[in-house]
C-alpha cells in the first residue's frame, strides 16, 4: 500500500487518466474528488459490495 500526505487542493495521479484531488479535511473526515474516464467505474466500497452481491445472486439463478 502506498500512503500519501497531501493538503487541500493537491492531486494524486493514478496512471495517465485518473486524478484524486483533496477537497477538504475536517476532523477525521477527508473529502476528495475523483476524475476518471467515463468507462472507469468508481464506487464507495459499501456500494460496490452491494453491486457484487446482487450480480452474484442474479448469476446463481
Amino acid at each position: 500500500m502506498l500512503i500519501f500526505s497531501r493538503v487541500v487542493g493537491e492531486l494524486i495521479s493514478i496512471g495517465d487518466d485518473i486524478s484524486v484531488r483533496i477537497v477538504a479535511v475536517s476532523g477525521g473526515t477527508v473529502r476528495f474528488g475523483i476524475e476518471a474516464p467515463q468507462n472507469v467505474k468508481v464506487h464507495r466500497c459499501e456500494v460496490y459490495e452491494r453491486i457484487r452481491s446482487k450480480l452474484t445472486k442474479n448469476n446463481g439463478r
